[in-house]
């Protein structure tokens, strides 16, 4: 018999009711009506010509036949059965959107996401990157890290502190090696990068002692702190920058820290609407940022 034409609800029909030897005890488990596993029987017996069942007045019983059947159905279901269950308790991957600004995305997100992936390899990342504050709506991100120089909280939404933000001053060795700096005043003979507008130069040079007039402070000014990094990397001056976001780059010497003086500039956030109602994936995600934050991050 071809495979479309296998009477599979009769099957089903009979396969219950002779396991359980009942007509009725098989519409119980089937969620039907008993005359409706008789008619699937009867239907099975006319189309095989043969019966499958001894009937008595308040039992059935298997014929020779519809043994052998049941046996074969028995061993097809539960193989069915079991590979089933087997694919539904198969780890599935769970996607998690996390939104970050665009400089801590590129700067340290990306570059420790394989830290993540290595613990939880069951979670994939979709990172949005954009500096606007999301409402965690719909399809909207279940997290979110942000920077703020002086808010701690926002608007229907729930934030934890990560750590504190500290700007420093880096250079690339290449730049160092040729005019070594000895005092801050040192830096004012080198092109200053900037990131946004010149205040936070402004207020490292106060912190230092000094107050150079605005010609002095002249250099390029960037978008955010990625941008400024980037550009000190390549030579390209000295930036005033972010010492989370700056600190794979310190630790692996492409850039040096000339002085240890820094000024302080807010904070990085973890945000989410509720953090008690996150998903699973959400709150490793959460745990895992915490973690890492835990100790000063400086």
């Amino acid at each position: 018999m071809k495979r479309g034409r296998l009477p599979l609800t009769a099957l089903r029909s009979f396969e219950a009711a002779g396991r359980l030897e009942s007509f009725t005890l098989a519409a119980q488990e089937l969620f039907v009506s008993q005359a409706a596993i008789s008619r699937q029987v009867r239907e099975l017996e006319a189309l095989l010509g043969k019966p499958l069942f001894t009937r008595h007045h308040r039992k059935v019983l298997l014929s020779p036949d519809g043994v052998q059947l049941l046996e074969t159905l028995a061993t097809a279901f539960d193989s069915i059965d079991a590979r089933l269950e087997d694919i539904r308790a198969k780890e599935t991957v769970a996607l998690l959107t996390v939104n970050a600004e665009p400089s801590f995305a590129g700067c340290w997100l990306v570059p420790h996401l394989a830290d993540f992936r290595a613990l939880h390899p069951g979670i994939d990342v979709s990172i949005e990157s954009e500096a606007r504050l999301i409402e965690f709506r719909g399809n909207e991100a279940q997290l979110a890290i942000r920077h703020s120089a002086q808010a701690t909280a926002w608007p229907r939404s729930q934030a934890r502190r990560l750590c504190d933000v500290a700007m420093v001053p880096v250079a690339s060795p290449v730049i160092l090696a040729d005019t070594p700096l000895k005092t801050p005043q040192d830096l004012l003979s080198h092109t200053l990068l900037h990131e946004e507008n010149r205040d936070v130069w402004t207020r490292w040079f106060a912190a230092a002692g000094l107050t150079p007039g605005a010609e002095r402070m002249r250099g390029p000014i960037f978008a955010d702190c990625a941008l400024a990094l980037q550009a000190a990397l390549r030579g390209h001056g000295i930036a005033l920058v972010d010492s989370v976001l700056a600190r794979d780059d310190l630790d692996a010497g492409r850039v040096i820290q000339p002085f240890d003086l820094s000024v302080p500039q807010g904070a990085y956030f973890l945000v989410a609407r509720d953090f008690d109602l996150l998903p699973p994936e959400a709150k490793a995600f959460a745990d895992w940022m915490t973690a890492c934050f835990a100790a000063p991050y400086t």
